[in-house]
């Protein structure tokens, strides 16, 4: 009886340990943040986003106690295209001598069917401070193989209009809304996942 009730206690401590939320940190060489717009209706350019860093909470019993906080330093901002970044992060578009970064803080997460979410933050572009809402699709929750540690993949989209964060220029014929398409890859800290 001993031996059952220990095994008991055992599997409920287990379970617990188990749903407890998680903290992982992004990792900035597997997440990326993909812009995209139309050019006058010609063509649909894009600009990546890199160097993310940031903390990201997934708790899979309960999405509602899951959070992210990201920021993107615009130094990793890349058209693909050297004039075209230079010209995004000068003053017509970023400003990113005075605004060197973007941020998000994520203030609801809720399910949204299997695998699904639906995260709203606080996305904030030089200084500019806006809702948005993120669909988010969990992609894999498990120890990454070459990290050796616990990591949890997501891929997420949204559309933003960029006249909300001052960020214009030459709208209509270049399109106000962007489509952003983000997928990220965090992993449990060195620290926490050696305990």
């Amino acid at each position: 009886m001993k031996r059952l009730a220990l095994a008991a206690a055992l599997s409920l401590f287990a379970a617990s340990a188990f749903a407890a939320p998680v903290t992982y940190k992004l990792d900035p060489n597997h997440t990326d943040v993909i812009a995209q717009w139309s050019h006058f209706g010609f063509s649909n350019p894009s600009a990546h986003f890199g160097q993310a860093d940031g903390t990201l909470v997934y708790d899979a019993d309960d999405v509602a106690a899951s959070s992210v906080q990201v920021t993107l330093p615009l130094a990793g901002l890349n058209a693909f295209v050297p004039d075209l970044t230079e010209h995004l992060l000068g003053a017509d578009f970023f400003d990113s001598a005075k605004f060197p970064a973007a941020t998000f803080k994520s203030t609801r997460v809720e399910a949204a069917g299997e695998g699904k979410l639906k995260v709203t933050g606080d996305l904030t572009i030089k200084d500019k401070t806006r809702p948005v809402v993120l669909d988010v699709t969990l992609n894999k929750a498990a120890v990454q193989p070459m990290a050796q540690r616990e990591a949890i993949g997501f891929d997420a989209t949204t559309t933003i209009k960029r006249s909300d964060f001052d960020v214009a220029s030459y709208v209509p014929n270049v399109s106000d809304e962007v489509k952003l398409r983000i997928t990220t890859e965090a992993v449990v800290p060195k620290a926490e996942a050696a305990q």
